[in-house]
């Protein structure tokens, strides 16, 4: 069937047609798409601000609450009371020091090893082990033959020198009198200075072994006290009711703990910078003290073991917190340094195992953590954490950190 010129053109505009609806389709597919991606875009970046949002509050808040945790608020006539001083960082000098190991020692200028000095049994034993005594005071008694016969001797020589001398006076008095011969006198004399010799002697070996003369009655003739040579802590007991002592066995200890010895070693390249009179400061983990002093003596000799000089700093320990055994860190002060930022050694606390000190703030003080470097026990190099003129609390920062620690746990609970 042949298809005529109007079919032709009735075919082509209907083709045409569906390619235009076709296209026009696919165009508003392709701007609605668009859109909704502009539109997701739009939601996705608002969603995302409003995420950090979220996140940067709670971290706003945690930094604020930090800030609170560590500020410590006084007023100025609170910090007056408190006695509180401030200073500001900044440069200064400091002595370079040479750090040692060593410990705590009985000063053996001041300790005793008490000995009867006389063989006999315990009958009491007064002191106790840890107990502080007065010089003079009663440790134990002793029950003592030997001492026994001793007083004995001192009784009987005694006598004799009373009787000679009774003698030498009657014997005196008839030589002056032309009644006797002079060769009675002399003898008389001669007999009574013999007694005096023999008094003195009986006496002087009781005081050897630290014993009294004899006291009336004979039932104390065997008793001896033994007593503290000076004031002190009995540090060592080695004795019991009872039991039987040598003249020379050590029975009691006691040392004067009011001054103690820090002792330590130096090797052979450091004995040339460690010298006697030296400053050094002396510190010990177990507690935050720290107190200076001079060295006081450096051996002669190399040990033959450590192959080391024994130093020694004697230190004054009123209130009995150098204990001997005590595990400290001795730094030996040598030439003056130029250090840019510094702190007094009082304004740095530990808290939390980190150093920190207490920033004047409006209205308080702030902890700041600080990064420290060296230290010759009076100042504090300052690595970071501070600039040059902030102020600092320099006096009597034990305040602070009790006060910071009073509001950390208020605010825990």
């Amino acid at each position: 069937m042949a298809i005529t010129k109007k079919q032709r053109i009735a075919m082509a505009v209907i083709v045409l047609v569906g390619i235009l609806a076709g296209g026009g389709l696919l165009l508003t597919e392709r701007h609605k798409t668009g859109e909704e991606a502009e539109h997701a875009e739009e939601s996705g970046h608002a969603h995302k601000e409003g995420d950090d949002d979220k996140k940067a509050a709670p971290a706003a808040k945690e930094a604020h609450e930090e800030h609170e945790e560590r500020t410590v608020k006084l007023t100025e006539d609170q910090v007056k009371k408190a006695g509180i001083a401030m200073q500001v960082a900044g440069p200064a000098k400091l002595q370079a020091a040479a750090e040692f190991t060593g410990e705590i020692r009985f000063n053996e200028d001041r300790t005793a090893h008490v000995v009867p000095r006389l063989a006999g049994v315990a009958e009491q034993v007064v002191a106790n082990l840890g107990q502080s005594v007065r010089k003079g005071e009663v440790l134990a008694v002793i029950a003592s033959n030997s001492l026994s016969e001793q007083r004995s001797e001192l009784l009987t020589a005694q006598e004799r020198r009373d009787a000679a001398r009774v003698t030498y006076e009657r014997e005196k008095k008839l030589w002056q009198e032309k009644i006797s011969a002079e060769q009675d006198y002399l003898q008389a004399q001669s007999a009574m200075r013999e007694a005096d010799i023999a008094v003195r002697n009986a006496t002087q070996k009781l005081a050897a072994v630290g014993a009294p003369g004899a006291t009336g009655s004979s039932a104390n003739l065997n008793r001896f006290e033994l007593r503290a040579p000076f004031d002190g802590t009995v540090v060592e007991k080695h004795l019991a009711l009872g039991e039987a002592v040598k003249e020379d066995a050590s029975i009691f200890t006691v040392s004067d703990l009011r001054s103690v010895w820090a002792e330590f070693n130096v090797a052979p390249k450091d004995l040339a910078t460690v010298r006697v009179g030296q400053r050094v400061s002396v510190s010990s983990t177990a507690f935050e003290s720290k107190v200076e002093g001079t060295i006081s003596y450096v051996g002669a000799l190399l040990g033959e073991q450590t192959r080391t000089a024994r130093a020694r700093v004697t230190l004054t320990n009123p209130d009995g917190a150098w204990r001997p055994g005590l595990f400290v860190t001795v730094a030996v002060y040598g030439e003056n340094q130029d250090v840019p930022l510094t702190v007094p050694a009082d304004a740095v606390q530990t808290i939390e195992n980190q150093a920190m000190v207490f920033k004047a703030v409006s209205g308080g003080f702030e902890a700041t953590p600080v990064k420290v470097g060296r230290s010759d026990g009076r100042a504090v190099e300052v690595l970071s954490g501070l600039k040059a003129g902030d102020q600092v609390a320099s006096k009597n920062t034990f305040v602070l950190k009790s006060e910071l620690g009073k509001a950390s746990a208020g605010h825990e609970h």
